[in-house]
């Protein structure tokens, strides 16, 4: 049986050195709760360290969690990978990892703190999570989808770290899943300005526990589970995504 759900795929926690130390699994899980979201897609930069403590702590929620990761490609665009599994959002990490140069400087950057679900510290990430791959963008995209991944081009109407604000357009031969737009502006809007073969996804890039579900996007499914949101946001059997 279909029924809606609502999704916000794009939210950050204390792993992201730009966001609040806030973010952690509890309180993101009590601010989703709060706004009704079925769905949260935890995508800090760079990284998916965080992603098991907030499925662990979510599930007697009755929230779904996307492990994912906000990758940075070569050319400073930011791209959303979103998946089912926390092993391939691992296998991701990897990959960035081995291509992300740099250490975290705590005082300029932030903190980049490691948690588990019950907010205890464990760690803190010295990578430099806020800098950019050397991955291509398309090559970035491409290992997503290698690992079951959904690749969304994040915050598009943004001029900073957008594939807009960086490139100057959407190249036709990228196989993106889906743009994403901030809360900055409609799908109306959005409609009028993007004019492509994409979906328009809008998430909250939540860097604060009250962003959460600021803004979200909605999907017809039969099941909250990356893939029935890929069949969703190709209008395919039935799944759909809803403005």
């Amino acid at each position: 049986m279909f029924r809606l759900f609502k999704a916000d795929l794009h939210v950050h926690t204390c792993l992201s050195p730009c966001t609040e130390l806030d973010m952690s699994p509890k309180k993101i899980l009590t601010s989703a709760k709060k706004k009704e979201i079925d769905i949260l897609g935890i995508c800090d930069h760079n990284s998916s360290e965080n992603s098991l403590a907030v499925m662990n702590a979510a599930k007697k929620m009755n929230i779904s969690i996307f492990p994912g990761l906000e990758v940075t490609s070569q050319e400073e665009v930011h791209v959303l990978a979103l998946f089912d599994e926390i092993e391939n959002a691992l296998k991701l990490q990897k990959n960035v990892y081995e291509n992300l140069p740099g250490e975290n400087d705590e005082k300029a950057f932030g903190m980049q703190v490691i948690v588990n679900e019950k907010e205890e510290v464990l760690g803190f990430n010295s990578k430099l999570l806020i800098g950019a791959t050397t991955i291509p963008l398309d090559e970035v995209i491409r290992m997503i989808h290698s690992f079951d991944g959904i690749a969304i081009a994040s915050h598009i109407d943004r001029e900073s770290f957008s594939i807009i604000g960086q490139l100057g357009f959407i190249p036709e031969n990228l196989e993106l899943d889906a743009l994403e737009i901030s809360p900055n502006i409609t799908f109306e809007e959005a409609k009028k300005r993007y004019t492509n073969h994409y979906p328009i996804t809008c998430s909250s890039d939540a860097h604060y526990p009250d962003d959460i579900g600021k803004t979200f996007t909605s999907f017809l499914l039969k099941d909250s589970t990356v893939a029935e949101i890929k069949k969703a946001l190709k209008n395919k059997d039935g799944r759909k995504l809803i403005h």
